[in-house]
């Protein structure tokens, strides 16, 4: 199948043949690549014109990419649509062999490549060259046409107006001709109908025109109409009796067909049966519901009424005896069509009728065969005058003439080719073979569509998203924090990006609400919302303080709801009282003081048990040496964020440009890893400038606590610490002898002591 891909994009077999060939030829070394290792593999330098003819005889297991889309990139699109030679909208690798193969032959000195700029000089053209050759002549013919005929240099800006290098009266190969390419009237007056009818073809010089498939269909519409015209001349007494007064009379026929054709089947079936015209005539009773109204010649019972008297064979009448509703349509019948017919007659027989209906049916006919196309508007003496000559032959010439010119037009297209090849094809390869411009830092890649701003952070590595939840289902093996964020601005189309924040933490990253500011390429500042979030660990710093920060916040979300049920019971409590009608009021319960002793001792043993506690950690504390002090604080950090800073040191170790590319269509060749100093350097996090000065004076400053409590509290800890290190023991001593002396006083003494 890759064979199959291949061969689509060579111009001959002969050319897929070669490419095979020299493949297969081959020799491991034969060239002596150099490769620069960034982003964690080995990318492959391409710096000059030789690494460029070389390029097809590089393993394509060492290329950075082998496909990438041509839409959603920062690149000309009109250079990727010259590269996407089978136009499926991806550039693949043979693709791109084949435009390096092509411009390192055209150009003398392929260096240039690798200069910036649009400008490419006449000289660098390889005129030695047959394809060379042409491409150098036409360029020289463009400036031409511009008015520069001195210049020795062509630019893009040169070759990408069409309009100015091909006038309307030049054929310019595109098969299409504007009225401009000819001073014939008749033609001219041709290719008028043609585009009204069939609409305008754009020639390439921007002027409108026809093409060979709008003059096929107009003269075949055209002949069509004319022969359906030509039926009726031919059978005119059929079809057109009354000429162009045909289709009213047919109008008018269709009003009185069925009543006519009532009136005469009435009277066949008289002649079938006589005692039958009694019964199909009107019977007394209806006259007798009818006399009974103001009745005209529009009243409903009397047009219901048979058109004349029914008898037997009788014909019908055409002057007296008619059903006074239908008079006016009768008289009417016989003026516009009886009479140019079949003469004057005062009654109308059911054979004439019958010769009457054929003609007017074989017209309803012949109207049904009408062709229904634009030409029908057309004057059918012009058109026939159209068909009549030779205007078919001389426009369909005029066409081929113009296709022949073919081969120029290709030429001012190949100059276009060199010129933005010239440009563009080197920072494609950067971005194609190697990804050096994303690990250079020097310039963006192709894939980044621009800077978002937001959270105090700079993210730097961002990319358009077409489809949002089928890339971020890819992307997220990734392993990088990102971000979705929804742009729009005045005057342009929404998008959608992804950006990936590798540097600060994400503690007050929200989904729903968090904007920011996203900068295109073009410096264009967008509004950007953000709609998703894909988490990941950003830094390891981060992962250190995630464990307090969880802890902090759970203890702070426990005491919300503490502090939230305490609150909810008050309020349940008052709400109650209330709906009871009874006021609240303070119990004035007496003071217990064995309740109050009781609560006293348990508070007491609590902060006996703390300060047991506290005391014996100090005191094995202080029994260490004190170098060894601040490494048992170190272990205990590390033993609550070691875990953390772990798993994500080696999820960090795991981010992979890769996946944010494919989701986009890309086919990356490689692991693209965005290490934890390379991601630093794609998320900028707000600092203050080097040399800023800044004033530590805040008035709205938290309030600092009373330095008297700090006081006490540092004496106490150095109290504690004393006496378990010993510092009292002296003032001690003597209360304790005497204490231990009690046991030689009398035991009434000792009670007394005691008590």
């Amino acid at each position: 199948m890759q064979n199959v891909l291949d061969l689509l994009v060579y111009s001959t077999l002969d050319d897929y043949l070669k490419e095979l060939s020299m493949r297969s030829s081959l020799v491991t070394g034969s060239y002596p690549w150099r490769f620069f290792r960034s982003g964690g593999f080995d990318q492959v330098q391409i710096e000059n014109a030789d690494d460029l003819r070389h390029l097809a005889e590089l393993d394509q297991k060492l290329w950075s990419v082998l496909a990438c889309p041509t839409v959603g990139l920062e690149f000309d699109p009109r250079t990727l649509a010259l590269l996407d030679n089978d136009g499926d909208g991806r550039i693949r690798a043979p693709e791109i062999i084949r435009a390096v193969r092509w411009v390192i032959k055209v150009l003398k000195a392929p260096d240039i490549l690798f200069e910036e700029g649009d400008r490419l000089p006449l000289e660098a053209i390889n005129h030695e060259d047959e394809e060379g050759a042409k491409l150098l002549a036409t360029a020289e013919q463009i400036l031409q046409y511009l008015g520069k005929g001195n210049a020795d240099v062509i630019t893009i800006e040169d070759v990408s107006d069409t309009t100015q290098l091909f006038t309307p009266d030049h054929y310019n190969g595109d098969g299409i001709i504007p009225v401009q390419l000819t001073n014939d009237e008749t033609l001219i007056q041709a290719i008028g109908h043609i585009m009204a009818c069939y609409g305008e073809q754009m020639d390439r010089s921007g002027q409108p025109g026809i093409n060979q498939n709008t003059l096929d269909q107009f003269f075949n519409d055209a002949h069509a109409l004319s022969d359906w015209l030509a039926k009726a001349e031919l059978s005119s007494q059929d079809i057109l009796p009354l000429g162009e007064s045909t289709a009213a009379a047919a109008d008018l026929f269709a009003l009185i067909q069925a009543k006519v054709d009532d009136f005469f089947t009435r009277c066949q079936l008289a002649v079938f049966d006589e005692k039958a015209a009694v019964s199909l005539n009107p019977a007394d009773e209806l006259y007798q519901s009818l006399a009974n109204q103001q009745l005209h010649d529009k009243t409903e019972g009397v047009a219901a009424l048979p058109l004349a008297l029914v008898g037997p064979g009788k014909d019908l009448p055409l002057n007296e005896g008619v059903n006074p509703a239908w008079s006016d349509l009768i008289q009417r019948f016989k003026a516009d069509v009886i009479l140019p017919i079949l003469g004057d007659c005062d009654v109308l027989s059911l054979q004439s009728w019958s010769d009457l209906s054929a003609r007017f049916t074989s017209f309803r006919q012949w109207m049904q065969e009408k062709p229904d196309s634009p030409v029908a508007s057309m004057d059918i003496m012009e058109l026939r005058g159209l068909l009549a000559g030779n205007v078919y032959e001389a426009l369909a010439d005029l066409i081929q003439r113009d296709l022949n010119a073919e081969t120029a037009a290709e030429l001012v297209e190949g100059v276009e080719r060199l010129t933005r090849y010239n440009r563009d094809l080197v920072v494609l390869l950067k971005n194609y073979v190697n990804l050096s411009d994303f690990y250079g830092g020097k310039r963006k890649a192709i894939f980044q569509a621009g800077t978002l701003y937001l959270d105090q952070r700079s993210c730097e590595l961002c990319l358009r998203v077409s489809d949002l939840d089928r890339h971020s289902q890819q992307a997220s093996l990734s392993g990088a924090y990102l971000v979705y964020c929804q742009c729009t601005r005045l005057g342009e189309s929404p998008m959608t990006i992804v950006a990936a924040m590798t540097g600060g933490d994400a503690d007050d990253m929200m989904v729903v609400g968090r904007n920011g500011v996203f900068y295109d390429r073009h410096g264009r500042d967008w509004h950007a919302s953000v709609v998703k979030v894909i988490e990941n660990p950003i830094s390891v710093r981060q992962a250190f303080w995630s464990p307090y920060k969880r802890i902090a916040r759970m203890i702070g979300e426990q005491i919300q709801k503490f502090a939230a049920a305490k609150d909810k019971a008050v309020e349940d409590r008052s709400s109650a009282s209330l709906a009871e009608g009874v006021k609240p009021a303070v119990s004035a319960q007496a003071f217990d003081i064995a309740k109050f002793a009781g609560i006293f001792a348990a508070v007491g043993l609590a902060f006996g048990a703390l300060g047991t506690a506290l005391a014996a950690i100090v005191s094995s504390l202080l029994q260490l040496p004190l170098w060894q002090i601040p490494l048992v604080f170190i272990i205990i950090m590390l033993l609550i964020s070691g875990p953390s800073m772990l798993l994500a040191s080696l999820k960090l170790r795991k981010r992979n440009l890769g996946p944010l590319l494919d989701a986009n269509g890309w086919a990356v060749n490689t692991r693209a890893r965005i290490n934890i100093p390379f991601g630093g350097s794609l998320t900028g996090v707000a600092s203050l400038p080097k040399g800023a000065k800044r004033t530590h004076y805040d008035p709205f400053a938290d309030q600092k606590s009373p330095k008297w409590i700090i006081a006490i509290f540092l004496l106490l800890i150095l109290a504690g610490v004393g006496y378990f290190a010993g510092w009292f023991e002296p003032l001690l001593t003597p209360i304790t002898t005497e204490v231990s002396n009690l046991d030689r006083l009398p035991a009434e003494v000792v009670n007394e002591v005691s008590e």
